[in-house]
């Protein structure tokens, strides 16, 4: 079998494909795996680590602005869609996939649109609550549609294409138990540990709030560990600690990093994750039913990230706290109020097992292939 899998932007949706380009192959040491992204996405550095080929199309997004550059660039997508569309067809022509399916950004649009166009079987997998524009748009031609959460059907016009699969999450996230992740750390006592990060590259207004978020702590007697993900933020806030009197070496609860290399070991640790929103993030929480705090960003397209939040704190999954209602002390006190009553913690967690779909992989593996034999049969 030939399957030709399409993402990018993020790794919300290039680490599901990945996910799955493994499984199938794992199934079927014989099955070729192609992946299609944009020309200069991130998918071009991401997919040939895990051992992939990449083709790419030319291919941008809409800006939903009429300002002259807006417009400028609108107009230069339309030529891209037309460039795109040809660049599609000749890497269906010289690949002959008998699957195509889409995870996610602008490029799946006119290589899952050309596959449906020929009669290949197609699918697409949305890990974000709320569909993007290319994945509702790409809802009307396709086959199958597979989403995270069953809140997310209403969203689509043809809500008998949709199968709640949930979304691949990587298998190292559930090695370890939470006393086998805090001997891993060297952790001895009994506190709680809490763990912040805010995108993988930081995010510099949570950031500039986290570092008096760990003075509140340290005045406080360290209550909990910390372990922080600082991203590019990371020499801004040693020094912004410097300036607020704080010296880590007196705290040795306090575990400030540049980047957070072991996330599966410090999540499995984690009593609590104060976190963005985006899509694999709120996968791994689901997955793992690890109880939150989000702050979505308020910077991403369509607001997406607070309607990911919304999906689980209505569950009550997880506590949102918009950015412009958060400040290091309202972060600090709820904090202080979910590690006190663990009894909300605990209801947390098992809202966000009710919502989880431990084996998605698995499910999604077994819709594709349905759907394969489906269109063959």
């Amino acid at each position: 079998m030939n399957v030709l899998f399409t993402c990018g932007g993020t790794a919300g949706h290039i680490n599901p494909a990945v996910a799955l380009a493994r499984l199938f192959q794992l199934r079927d040491p014989d099955c070729k795996i192609l992946f299609v992204g944009a020309d200069g996405g991130m998918e071009n550095r991401l997919v040939p680590k895990e051992g992939y080929d990449i083709r790419t199309v030319t291919i941008t997004n809409f800006r939903r602005s009429f300002t002259p550059a807006a417009i400028g660039h609108n107009l230069k997508t339309v030529v891209n869609m037309g460039r795109s569309k040809g660049q599609a067809n000749r890497i269906l022509k010289e690949f002959q996939p008998d699957l195509v399916v889409g995870t996610g950004g602008y490029a799946s649009y006119p290589v899952v649109n050309a596959a449906a166009a020929k009669g290949i079987p197609t699918a697409v997998h949305e890990s974000n609550a709320v569909p993007g524009l290319t994945t509702k748009t790409l809802s009307k031609v396709v086959d199958v549609v597979m989403v995270g959460f069953e809140e997310s059907r209403s969203h689509y016009d043809h809500p008998e294409k949709v199968v709640v699969t949930g979304t691949p999450v990587r298998g190292d996230f559930f090695q370890y138990t939470r006393k086998e992740a805090r001997e891993k750390l060297g952790i001895a006592d009994d506190r709680p540990v809490v763990v912040s990060v805010w995108g993988s590259l930081g995010a510099a207004v949570m950031n500039r709030q986290m570092a008096d978020f760990i003075a509140l702590e340290c005045k406080g007697g360290e209550p909990f560990h910390h372990i922080h993900g600082a991203g590019r933020d990371f020499q801004n806030i040693n020094k912004t600690l410097a300036d607020l009197g704080v010296d880590l070496k007196e705290h040795p609860s306090i575990d400030l990093r540049e980047y957070i290399y072991d996330m599966p070991v410090v999540m499995a640790a984690a009593d609590l994750v104060l976190c963005r929103a985006g899509a694999s993030t709120i996968s791994e929480l689901t997955a793992i039913a690890k109880p939150s705090v989000l702050v979505p960003s308020p910077n991403v397209v369509a607001d997406h990230q607070t309607k990911n939040a919304r999906v689980l704190s209505e569950a009550g999954g997880a506590v949102l706290l918009p950015e412009k209602d958060c400040s290091a002390q309202k972060l600090y006190e709820t904090t202080l109020d979910l590690l006190t009553h663990k009894e909300k913690r605990d209801a947390m967690g098992a809202a966000l097992r009710h919502m989880a779909v431990p084996d998605a992989s698995e499910q999604i593996y077994r819709t594709l292939l349905d759907l394969v034999r489906r269109k063959q049969g």
